[in-house]
């Protein structure tokens, strides 16, 4: 197979250090050799590609901006970022299951549990030896996650939790559940670990997006949870709201790798692609197509940059994050339509990965705060007036 040479118009290469650049190429070539030869198969058997989870904590991919004193890198953010962003070209699902583990499992292990939480779970979530999960929205309540039914109450030696969750990555093969519950009407954290009895996590079936990753329900009925497990230092609904920021700052460079998928194949496409006797590449509607893709992903790339840098010096603000995720992702799923249409019916096959980066992206767009609600988001920032309500 042809090697991915990248896409990057305005020479954002220049703008980073090589630490960034052999991370990213580093995982570029894994990419590549290992996740896009066999993805489509993953992908219409509804299956994930588990073997994988080792190796990508043998690259050092989990966790990776944390110290290195709990197995981590200690990478900084814009390295994370385009980690994610050559996960995703693979596949979203992949990008997923490394954002879930990086930030909505370790990062609020690191952030608000205690050191004997930390040197227990952070060097075997690095490694991919365990598995987690991130249990906030549920059945009734996704934009509005202050209003969760699920409850912990107090008991001798620790909690009783009760409730459910829904659309839970990794939730059916996680070791453990980073739970958010309401005890004494305070959003709290929990360290829910598998096989805690009354603790259940069914895989959710007949999907059309994410097809080769793991979503689930978390079920919780009369679960004893040990004072051990509470992450003690969460505390109101800001804590997991802080996890999903870390998540939403992946996803926005994660969709750059699915545009720049789709765009590299319905480039090579195009030039190949005869019709009336030359390259569709030649006629100026295709052309118009392809440099509006190119034009998306370079202001994708330069956004993304900037909000990395922003947060290495500690000086990026959760609105600024939010104005990238949803950019980024109706960008992408628009880029992805429009690379189909390249690709005209041969772009429905998955001898393209065209269809599949479409699809993927239709949960992408929706998952860790739907386009409206990132749209009010920056609203309330900008006006002063929140309207939510």
């Amino acid at each position: 197979m042809n090697k991915f040479k990248g896409v990057d118009y305005f020479n954002v290469d220049s703008l980073l250090s090589e630490d960034e650049v052999m991370v990213r190429n580093t995982v570029r070539e894994y990419v590549d050799e290992q996740i896009i030869p066999i993805i489509e198969k993953h992908y219409r058997e509804e299956k994930f590609p588990f073997h994988l989870v080792k190796e990508l904590g043998k690259l050092g991919l989990f966790g990776i901006t944390l110290p290195q004193k709990y197995g981590c890198a200690a990478m900084n953010n814009v390295a994370y970022g385009l980690v994610m962003q050559e996960l995703e070209r693979g596949d979203s699902g992949i990008r997923s299951f490394a954002s879930v583990q990086t930030s909505l499992v370790m990062y609020p292990i690191y952030t608000f549990g205690n050191e004997e939480q930390k040197n227990y779970w952070l060097p075997k979530l690095a490694t991919g030896e365990k598995i987690g999960c991130f249990g906030l929205t549920e059945p009734d309540f996704g934009s509005n996650p202050g209003g969760m039914l699920t409850r912990a109450e107090k008991v001798d030696g620790g909690f009783k939790l009760n409730g459910a969750k829904m659309w839970i990555t990794n939730g059916t093969i996680a070791d453990v559940a980073v739970v958010w519950a309401k005890f004494d009407g305070e959003v709290r954290g929990f360290l829910v670990e598998k096989g805690m009895k009354g603790f259940s996590a069914p895989e959710m079936k007949g999907k059309h997006s994410l097809k080769a990753s793991v979503t689930s329900e978390l079920i919780f009925q009369d679960v004893f949870v040990p004072e051990k497990n509470l992450l003690t230092g969460s505390k109101g609904l800001k804590s997991p709201l802080m996890c999903l920021n870390q998540a939403r700052y992946g996803i926005a460079w994660g969709v750059v790798g699915s545009m720049m998928a789709c765009y590299d194949s319905a480039l090579n496409y195009a030039k190949s692609r005869i019709q009336f006797s030359k390259p569709i590449a030649a006629y100026q509607l295709t052309q118009e197509k392809l440099v509006y893709i190119l034009t998306e992903i370079t202001k994708a790339q330069l956004l993304n940059l900037q909000l990395g840098r922003l947060k290495d010096k500690n000086e990026v603000k959760h609105t600024q994050v939010s104005l990238a995720k949803r950019n980024n992702c109706e960008k992408a799923l628009e880029t992805a339509r429009i690379a189909r249409e390249i690709l005209g019916a041969n772009g429905i096959l998955d001898e393209y990965p065209v269809m599949r980066h479409s699809q993927n992206l239709e949960s992408v767009k929706t998952y860790e705060g739907t386009h409206e609600m990132h749209t009010l988001i920056i609203g309330e920032d900008i006006t002063g007036y929140a309207a939510f309500d």
